[in-house]
Formats: structure tokens, sequence, C-alpha cells
């Protein structure tokens, strides 16, 4: 139907169907698909690109989507950062457009990224500048940078919003208007940090290191109250691997080959968890990990993926079992720098 002049040009989107209809046929194309229709015709270019349809992706993403795995990947030769996206559904491999950074190669400035699961976006931060991926349209934009530049941070997401954790001090990203807070001060100074967020917390250490003469320091933010206390010292002393959150509990992958642990806030202790240890065979160092809803995603050198899934059973209490996803060959110089887990 074309409209007389003076008035806009409205093609339907699909042909005998209402717009309504036809736009949650759109919304369910998955990822990372969606992008590519845009090219179909400027009709599905506008629906894509309106931000009520952004809207209604955030809205029902977890409906619609399935929960993709992003990795950061370093690459051993070249020395360039590059982000590869794996749907754990079909073990199918996506590369992303290269981040928007001038010379893009590991430097003396730290980085740092986190994702907002429900909006399909991830977070990039190094110095004072802030990116962010949209899954549905793929492609890199400019956010607002942050307030004082970073150098040995950790980043995370909390509540919707992304909290920054280091030596400059605590900083917070509200997402929906773009802009950046101070928080309460950092109290401290960690030589690394190694952190993961539950329960509205964060959770921020710096482990043990060797030769193990000084107990690990460790210290939890809370972003409704914009406060920070001591980390108890059971789970200071108990921290030794990658933690994840999975099922409303902090998990740990110890460093050594041992079965996984859960930190138990009641007793202040770290105890085994049952089932299937991390198949070291297939995981080789470095590896990052990223929890979600009842999964923990780990991908490891050569971006070699297992996916472990958690299970509370009232006989056996809490077992995990591991799937093996291998990694196209020409992945093998890939060093993993982070990953996060998102609906996209």
């Amino acid at each position: 139907m074309v409209i007389v002049e003076g008035e806009e040009e409205h093609e339907e989107l699909i042909p005998g169907l209402p717009d309504e209809i036809a736009e949650i046929c759109l919304l369910r194309v998955p990822y990372p698909y969606q992008p590519l229709v845009r090219s179909v015709s400027s009709s599905w270019n506008r629906a894509i690109s309106n931000p009520s349809f952004l809207l209604s992706k955030k809205n029902f993403s977890r409906k619609l989507s399935n929960p993709q795995l992003f990795v950061l990947g370093f690459h051993t030769v070249t020395s360039k950062l590059q982000w590869q996206s794996l749907d754990p559904s079909s073990n199918r491999w996506f590369i992303l457009p290269q981040m928007p950074l001038p010379n893009d190669t590991v430097c003396s400035t730290s980085f740092a990224s986190a994702s907002l699961q429900t909006q399909g976006k991830i977070f990039f931060m190094r110095g004072t500048s802030t990116i962010v991926y949209r899954t549905v349209v793929n492609k890199w934009s400019t956010a607002s940078g942050m307030i004082s530049e970073k150098s040995y941070f950790a980043a995370e997401e909390v509540n919707g919003r992304i909290v920054t954790v280091g030596k400059s001090g605590t900083e917070i990203y509200d997402p929906e208007d773009d802009t950046w807070r101070r928080g309460a001060k950092f109290p401290g100074e960690l030589e690394r940090y190694e952190t993961v967020v539950n329960g509205g917390k964060i959770y921020v250490t710096e482990g043990w290191w060797w030769p193990f003469a000084v107990r690990p320091r460790g210290w939890v933010y809370e972003i409704s109250s914009d406060t920070w206390r001591e980390m108890s010292e059971g789970m200071k002393d108990g921290w030794a691997g990658e933690s994840v959150s999975v099922c409303g509990k902090v998990f740990m992958i110890p460093d050594v080959d041992l079965p996984m642990k859960v930190y138990d806030e009641n007793t202040d202790t770290w105890r085994c968890v049952n089932g299937e240890r991390l198949p070291r065979d297939k995981v080789k160092k470095p590896f990052v990990a990223r929890g979600l809803d009842d999964r923990i995603y780990v991908a490891s050198l050569g971006l070699k993926v297992v996916v472990g899934t958690v299970v509370d059973d009232d006989v056996c209490g809490l077992m995990v079992t591991w799937q093996v996803l291998d990694a196209p060959e020409g992945f093998g110089e890939f060093s993993p720098c982070s990953c996060q887990v998102v609906y996209a």
C-alpha cells in the first residue's frame, strides 16, 4: 500500500499479515541471523532498528532466544583481540565484528567486560573507554566513558547495572540513561581481581598467590546499599579457583584436578559437589568460566568449551555433569581472556 504524497510510504512487513504479527515473527529469528534480515527490505530494516522492537526483544529475550556464549580471545601470534560467539545447542561459532578500538592489542592498560543478559548487550571497558555490542543488530557502538582511567580492575553486571571495581574506585553504569556515577570507595588494593556476582552482591578477592605466605584479601559489595564489607574468612581462604554463580549459589572450579566446590554461607565453608569432575584432558589452562541459570560454561585454550549442568537432587544433593564442545582447528592459537553468556 502506498500513501498519498505528504505521508510516509507504508510497506507491509510480511504481505497478508498485520505488522504486529509480523514483528513477532521477526523477533523469533535466532541470533546471529537476525541482523541479516535487515538486508531483506527497507521495511524490515526499519522494524528491527526501531526502539520499540529493541524493547520487545529485551522483554522477551528469555522466551524467544537461547543463551549464547561470547568469548574474547587473545591471538598468541598477532596479539589481537577478537570476540567469537558459540551456540552451545548446535556447536556453531560466529565471529563478531572487530571492536572499534584504536590499535586493538593487549597493552599496559588492562580491560574488563560485562554483559546484560536480558538485553543482549556486551560491554567492553579499557582505559576510560566503554563500547557496547548489541546482538540484535550485530554492531559495536560507543557508550559514555568511565569517570576515571582504569588499570587493574574488574567489571560485573548487578541488577541491570555495570559495576567496575579497581584501584581507582567503584563506578556504576546505568544503561538506561548511559551515565556513570561513583560508588562507595573500594576499601583496599588487590594484586589481581577475581569476582563473582550472587544475590545482588559482588564478591572480590585476589585468591592465593605462590608461595602462599600471605592470606588472600577479599571484600563484598552490595549495590542496593552502596556499601563494602570484608569477605568472610572461610570464603577467602577456600577460594582457590574460578568461581561462577549458578542456581543461586557460588561454585568454584579448583585450579587443580579436584572436585568442584560450592560455598555454604551458613557454615562459611566450601564443600565438594558430587558428579563428574571437570574434564581436564579437554580443558587446558588458561580457562575462564561463566554461569547462567543451571549451566556452567568454561572456555579454555584453543577456545575449547565444556558446559556443566548442575542438578540439585534430593537424595544425592548437588551434582554436575559435563558436555564437551570441540572448537575449530583455526582457533588453536587463541587464548581466552573473558567470556559472557547472553540471551541473544
